[in-house]
């Protein structure tokens, strides 16, 4: 995913008249983070939000979340969550939302986990993190990258 928006933003900032290049274009990202030492009870936050925005936003083949995660690999995962959510199986939608997915959006499970993975959110084209979680696990995020 991240490959398919590095390429896009630069064939944007090539272009003659391009407005803005790579040192004045932010791109900040919605960032749930859930403290939980049971991955399995975290992810579990996130999975309606999941299963509403891939299967239930726009039309069927019109829905720009669904593509998002299409192209992160999860394009029989989005088959299953659409069909499900557009027939009227949301609780079921919502559990056809694999962990990995959860995953590649958010930071869930224990703390040392998290510490973990938010380094990698370094090696993306994102600038800013927009941080939904606690007031204590925002403290801790604010110690861990300092």
């Amino acid at each position: 995913g991240n490959d398919f928006y590095r390429d896009a933003l630069a064939e944007g900032f090539a272009r003659d008249g391009a407005r803005h290049g790579w040192d004045t274009f932010e791109v900040p990202t919605f960032l749930p983070v859930i403290v939980n030492g049971d991955i399995e009870k975290a992810a579990d936050w996130v999975r309606p939000m999941l299963a509403l925005y891939i299967g239930g936003m726009g039309a069927k083949g019109a829905n720009f979340h669904f593509d998002v995660f299409a192209r992160l690999g999860y394009e029989p995962d989005c088959l299953k969550i659409q069909e499900l959510y557009l027939s009227g199986q949301k609780a079921e939608a919502v559990a056809a939302v694999p962990t990995a997915m959860v995953e590649d959006i958010a930071l869930i499970g224990p703390l040392a986990k998290i510490r973990d993975e938010i380094q990698l959110w370094r090696e993306t084209v994102v600038t800013q993190l927009l941080v939904n979680t606690d007031i204590p696990t925002l403290r801790a995020l604010a110690e861990i990258v300092g």
